[in-house]
């Protein structure tokens, strides 16, 4: 089971990146290439970001994507649900009559592990992970080179 999409991955990985020189634009290849991601689909990740608020979009020869945010303030939750949002368990997948009201067992505990995480979520900034210092760097280092096996 996957839990996070390839849209809410690569958001996360720009904006840890971004995070390390917040405010200072960069292009979508270099973001790319720090991160590891596919710049084709990466630029609508780093545009759903931009709509959000989250980061910056400037056209031109200076321009790029920033962060725009307080990455002390800004919650993995936040920018996980700019790209694809966590999704809960609103009524029966199943479209069962008897299930309408409540969800059945099943459903309910799938959805309250789903509320477990997205509370969790919301309390991680991405300044924690950038200042953990007892763990390796979250996702890329310092100098923008990609830490993701395979790349």
């Amino acid at each position: 089971m996957k839990l996070l999409s390839d849209a809410s991955e690569y958001a996360l990985r720009a904006v840890v990146w971004l995070a390390q020189e917040p405010g200072k634009p960069k292009k979508v290849r270099e973001i790319a290439t720090g991160t590891g991601a596919a710049p084709g689909y990466l630029v609508k990740v780093l545009q759903a970001l931009a709509k959000a608020g989250i980061l910056s979009a400037q056209r031109g020869v200076h321009g790029g994507f920033a962060l725009i945010r307080d990455a002390a303030e800004l919650s993995v939750l936040e920018v996980i649900n700019a790209v694809d949002p966590v999704e809960r368990i609103r009524r029966c997948p199943l479209g069962l009559k008897t299930h309408q009201e409540d969800l059945c067992p099943m459903h309910k505990r799938i959805d309250d592990a789903m509320a477990a995480i997205e509370a969790s979520l919301s309390e991680s900034t991405i300044g924690e992970m950038l200042r953990e210092s007892s763990l390796p760097p979250p996702l890329c280092d310092v100098r923008g080179n990609a830490q993701v096996p395979g790349v």
